[in-house]
C-alpha cells in the first residue's frame, strides 16, 4: 500500500514559480513510476509529467514542456514538480499518482494504470 500526499500549491502571479511535492509512504516507493496530473474546473483530468522509479526517465505534456521539471528523491520518498513561467491556464488541482508498471515509455503515460492517487493540491495562477 502506498499513500501519496501533495503539497506546495498556492496562489501565484503569471510568470511566477511554484514547487509541488508528493510525499509517499511505503518502503518500495522507488519501484513505482510517478505521474503528475491536473484538473481544471469543468475540464477533464490531464497528464502533466511522469518520472521513472530511478528518476532516469521523464516525460512531459507538450503544454508544460520547457517550463516544468519533474524530479524525485527516493531517500525522502518524494517527487517534485518545479513549475516555472506559470500561466493562468495552469490553474488546476494537481494530483500525483503511482504506478507499479507501465505499458512502455513510448506509450501514452496518461493511460498507464496508476494504482494509487493523492488528494491533490490547488494551484491558482492570476493574470
Amino acid at each position: 500500500q502506498v499513500q501519496l500526499v501533495e503539497s506546495g500549491g498556492g496562489l501565484v502571479q503569471a510568470g511566477g514559480s511554484l514547487r509541488l511535492s508528493c510525499v509517499a509512504s511505503g518502503r518500495t516507493f522507488s519501484t513505482y513510476v510517478v505521474g503528475l496530473f491536473r484538473q481544471a474546473p469543468g475540464k477533464e483530468r490531464e497528464f502533466v509529467a511522469a518520472i521513472s522509479g530511478t528518476g532516469g526517465r521523464t516525460t512531459y505534456a507538450d503544454s508544460v514542456k520547457g517550463r516544468f521539471i519533474i524530479s524525485r528523491n527516493n531517500a525522502k520518498n518524494t517527487v517534485y514538480l518545479q513549475m516555472n513561467s506559470l500561466k493562468p491556464e495552469d490553474t488546476a488541482v494537481y494530483y500525483c499518482a503511482a504506478a507499479r508498471t507501465t505499458t512502455g515509455w513510448g506509450t501514452n503515460p496518461g493511460l498507464w494504470q496508476y494504482d494509487y492517487w493523492g488528494q491533490g493540491t490547488q494551484v491558482t495562477v492570476s493574470s
